[in-house]
């Protein structure tokens, strides 16, 4: 299987290279969402206006050479502008299904939280069986199908928060901050007379990205990584400070990222450090900390960082590498 990983992991580097060609000093937010990719994971990029969260689903986008459509979500949009709708034809007698814009490979879900509860919901069935109803038939979206959310963290006027549900839903939660002051100069530099999300070629195509995805399921994981999976989703369900613990949803998501992660890096094995790594990007978002503890400044950051130190390391992996 060496030969297979190493080709992954050339393939991701490629892709990486592709993308930070747009996106510029962001290369662990560029990894972290092409991992969740690999993954058939969704992902929710979380940040304030302006920073490239709609250029980087752009760009993954369009160096894996799928279909892409963006969702400008707005109070006023209604389930059916992003499912579809059934129409009556006169000349047939017949009602005819004509699908949304979320019948698409990537969807970019932007401003997500900007839809009132009833419109989000309607991402629930395609994010989660990658299928959608309408009027009572069910279609199946195309393949690979990946919705990538964004939506600003600042600004609370006219928003509606996502609901515990399709939070857990989203794979990942990543943010892609600032740019440094020489990142800030090239970003201009390059944008001086076009944009190079213009100039960006394809990589590979969607086959062949399913074709990854598979091969990523069969990295090996011994018993003992996939119960430090479980021995750290368990402890965010007893920690006194944490009103909701996360999902077995959420430990299949770090289980799944910590096998792309091994690929990405070279090896056929997941070990410890893999599962570390992946740890804050795959289940803050699925915390919920308690009342009291939130008073006292509390994140879910910092107590998965608290346990991260509590939760032992397989005693068959300490000082492996």
């Amino acid at each position: 299987m060496q030969q297979t990983v190493q080709q992954i992991a050339d393939v991701a580097q490629r892709i990486t290279a592709n993308v930070e060609q747009v996106i510029i000093g962001k290369g662990d937010a560029v990894r972290l969402t092409l991992i969740a990719v690999l993954c058939r994971g969704h992902v929710l990029i979380e940040d304030v206006p302006g920073v490239g969260k709609t250029v980087l689903t752009k760009a993954i986008a369009k160096s894996i050479g799928c279909s892409f459509k963006r969702i400008q979500f707005t109070p006023d949009l209604m389930p059916r502008d992003v499912t579809g709708v059934s129409i009556y034809n006169q000349k047939t007698g017949n009602f005819e299904f004509r699908p949304g814009p979320i019948m698409s490979q990537f969807v970019l879900a932007d401003e997500v939280n900007r839809a009132t509860p009833k419109t989000q919901s309607a991402l629930l069935e395609a994010m989660e069986e990658t299928q959608m109803t309408v009027d009572g038939e069910t279609y199946l979206l195309p393949q690979p199908f990946i919705v990538m959310a964004t939506q600003n963290p600042i600004e609370y006027e006219g928003t509606f928060p996502l609901p515990e549900a399709q939070l857990d839903r989203f794979m990942m939660n990543i943010s892609l901050g600032y740019p440094g002051l020489t990142d800030e100069v090239s970003i201009l530099d390059r944008q001086q007379r076009q944009h190079p999300l213009e100039q960006i070629g394809q990589i590979i195509g969607a086959e062949e990205l399913q074709d990854i995805q598979a091969m990523i399921r069969e990295m090996h994981a011994d018993s003992s990584i996939r119960e430090y999976v479980v021995a750290i989703a368990q402890a965010t369900r007893h920690h006194q400070d944490v009103y909701l613990g996360v999902s077995p949803r959420g430990s299949l998501a770090l289980f799944r990222t910590s096998q792309a992660l091994a690929a990405l890096r070279g090896r056929e094995y997941v070990i410890p450090d893999d599962v570390k790594a992946l740890v804050k990007a795959t289940l803050t978002h699925r915390i919920i900390v308690a009342p009291a503890a939130r008073v006292r400044g509390v994140t879910a950051s910092a107590l998965l960082d608290e346990i991260l130190d509590s939760v032992p390391v397989p005693k068959a992996w300490v000082g492996r590498r």
